[in-house]
């Protein structure tokens, strides 16, 4: 099967293609694949993002782990709500992949909320013979929540999930924090939104297009042991806000994601007991500030200069020309930053701002990459 959207280096800037076209033609419903090009082997060791088995970073198209049919086959809100209400642990609610679940008037007026039972998975076939898997969508800019796990292990896969707000609203947050600014009240009278919001342990977000939510496309506030891989996640760029997937008190896994268009790919709040393993990621073209971020206890404002528990990056290609990764203060444990590529950076000081317990060493920098 054709790949239709792929990632190449050209001039030491990662670029995207989609038959052709250059990324300010491309859909921003593109079905994303990578090659080679995504790493680079530098004596026997490679830096970058690398897919592995399961498939495409990105997911879709090549993907071994796809959903194709479940316990419950739904195609309709009320079905889905029937479904997920009778569903026990083990069991699949399924959306065929031509399916169109538009979310926006019950989300606006009776507040709604898919609630996810423990140890269910909800599942389309995204990547299944050219499907892009079912969409369940919503055009409420006030949406808190889509998607809610209110039990461990559960698990969303093959879906698109599309929220109400792709943009920058750059003018609205120079109006409320530039000079003579309304401030922090002015700013949040836009509404926010969030794809999936988590406070349990072990949710599994795999193989998923996200897209459009002002907050955070994933909001993992709390729980151990998330896996966030294969997923193609981009458009979440509200300025101020604009997460692909953000945490709080949780830790988690995240390899094998293509982002695109966030205002921060990855982030945290930077609390105690705030950590994440980020691998195998590709970085595309588009960020609006840099991409990777664990905030410190000067933007909590709680009187400690904390930055998270331990947080790894290691084997990610940046190819946004912002700076790749921020930590904004000290972890308790550590932050360790080896084997990424960063073609459009050439040295560790262009490519990572960090204070104490961030170690950098054994990089890649520029296209050619040299090793520092």
């Amino acid at each position: 099967m054709p790949l239709s959207y792929s990632i190449r280096i050209s001039l030491g800037v990662i670029t995207a293609t989609v038959l052709g076209m250059s990324m300010a033609s491309v859909s921003r419903s593109a079905t994303p694949a990578t090659d080679s090009s995504s790493w680079t082997i530098i004596d026997g060791a490679v830096y970058g993002a690398k897919p592995d088995a399961r498939g495409p970073i990105g997911g879709a198209a090549g993907y071994v782990d796809i959903v194709t049919g479940g316990d419950y086959t739904v195609r309709t809100v009320d079905q889905l709500l029937d479904a997920l209400t009778q569903a026990q642990a083990g069991e699949v609610v399924f959306l065929p992949g031509d399916v169109e679940v538009n979310l926006t008037a019950p989300v606006y007026i009776e507040r709604l909320v898919l609630e996810i039972p423990a140890g269910v998975t909800l599942a389309s076939n995204r990547g299944q013979q050219g499907s892009s898997g079912a969409l369940l969508l919503c055009d409420a800019l006030d949406t808190p929540v889509v998607l809610k796990p209110v039990g461990p292990n559960v698990r969303v896969t093959g879906l698109r999930l599309k929220g109400p707000n792709d943009r920058r609203y750059l003018d609205h947050h120079r109006r409320s924090f530039g000079e003579g600014g309304k401030g922090r009240e002015y700013y949040y009278k836009l509404p926010t939104s969030n794809g999936i919001v988590c406070h349990v342990p072990k949710l599994t977000v795999d193989n998923c297009e996200i897209k459009g939510f002002s907050h955070a496309g994933v909001f993992l506030r709390g729980g151990d042991g998330h896996h966030i891989h294969h997923n193609y996640i981009h458009h979440c760029q509200y300025n101020g806000l604009g997460y692909g997937v953000c945490h709080a008190d949780s830790q988690s896994l995240i390899e094998y994601n293509l982002f695109n268009w966030n205002r921060h790919s990855i982030a945290g709040t930077g609390q105690p007991g705030c950590s994440y393993t980020a691998r195998h990621n590709v970085e595309l073209g588009e960020s609006l500030s840099h991409c990777f971020d664990m905030h410190g206890g000067r933007d909590r404002k709680d009187g400690t200069n904390i930055a998270g528990t331990t947080i790894r990056i290691e084997n990610n290609t940046f190819g946004a020309e912002k700076l790749p990764i921020k930590i904004r203060g000290v972890p308790e444990q550590s932050c360790d930053v080896s084997k990424n590529w960063f073609p459009n950076h050439q040295a560790p000081a262009d490519a990572v701002v960090a204070a104490e317990k961030t170690h950098v060493s054994d990089n890649a920098y520029g296209a050619p990459a040299v090793v520092k």
